[in-house]
């Protein structure tokens, strides 16, 4: 990879995350079943990955690991997503992509003791701030919402569904080097794939249309904006970063969701909550920094 990719995938990532987490508000409005929408995003995804690839000529791995690592993914991808739309819809954006983002503690145990990423004060510093700004953001939620208890535990499943799909990015990579639209069109049918299945599987007379013009519209620019553009962000920046670090940078999609939560829909948001997302952005920077050129 070059110096220049490496020095910019950062900032790639965390642009890739603030308009992943836009795609709340989509989930929010669109009258379809959790898995179906994953399957809608996916499916739409896979297309306009189809077209890339056949524009830019860019050819599908060879490898049959590293084709099977991005199948992986993108199964894995598919629960996440379908998990964190079954979170959003209990508990809001903003405390669901936070759940979502506790992936980071899983990436750190994986990029730990299956990929031998040392890890330095300033990662293990900010995991710890990561902790407990996530808590602090999480606790309110308890004390009004009902359906709190399912929304915070298959949100905390979605982080474990999104640490396995990265870390199948960074292992299809390891065997083969693989363009960003052949590795995005892997992940988006296979994922587009199972969560259609799932989808059938349970619910019973599903219709697998959207109920509108305007749902229609919502799903097309959640597949080409959120998948496409926001996703193939992010998977362009994973392989160029330690997975630790692509854990916290992953928080910026969490903060990002709670702003929506508290400008657009009005959700009321505490001193808490407020201090822990501030505490959050803390644990960015300080796990973000590094003395030398290696991230």
């Amino acid at each position: 990879m070059s110096k220049i990719s490496q020095k910019y995938a950062a900032t790639y990532l965390i642009f890739g995350c603030i308009i992943f987490g836009l795609g709340g508000l989509i989930v929010k409005f669109v009258k379809l079943d959790s898995y179906l929408l994953a399957s809608w995003r996916l499916l739409i995804a896979t297309f306009v990955f189809l077209l890339l690839i056949k524009i830019f000529k860019q050819k599908l791995p060879k490898h049959h690991s590293a084709y099977l690592s991005a199948l992986l993914s993108g199964f894995f991808l598919a629960l996440d997503l379908s998990f964190w739309h079954e979170s959003l819809r209990n508990v809001g954006p903003g405390i669901s992509t936070l759940l979502n983002s506790l992936q980071i503690f899983f990436l750190a145990f994986i990029a730990r003791f299956f990929f031998q990423e040392k890890q330095t004060i300033y990662r293990l510093i900010g995991l710890l701030f990561a902790f407990v700004g996530v808590v602090m953001i999480s606790l309110p939620e308890w004390s009004y919402n009902e359906n709190a208890a399912y929304g915070i535990i298959i949100g905390l499943l979605s982080a474990v569904m999104l640490s396995l799909s990265m870390t199948f990015i960074r292992i299809a990579h390891s065997f083969e080097k693989i363009d960003i639209f052949p590795m995005m069109f892997l992940i988006s049918i296979a994922g587009g794939i199972t969560s259609l299945l799932i989808s059938i599987v349970v619910n019973d007379n599903i219709s697998i249309l959207p109920t509108s013009t305007n749902d229609l519209i919502l799903l097309i620019i959640y597949g080409i904006v959120m998948q496409c553009m926001a996703w193939g962000m992010i998977a362009y920046a994973v392989p160029l970063l330690s997975l630790t670090l692509t854990g916290l940078l992953l928080l910026t999609e969490s903060i990002a969701a709670l702003f929506i939560d508290f400008i657009i829909l009005h959700k009321p948001i505490s001193i808490l909550q407020i201090s822990g997302a501030i505490i959050t952005m803390m644990a960015i920077a300080i796990g973000s920094y590094h003395k030398n050129k290696h991230l």
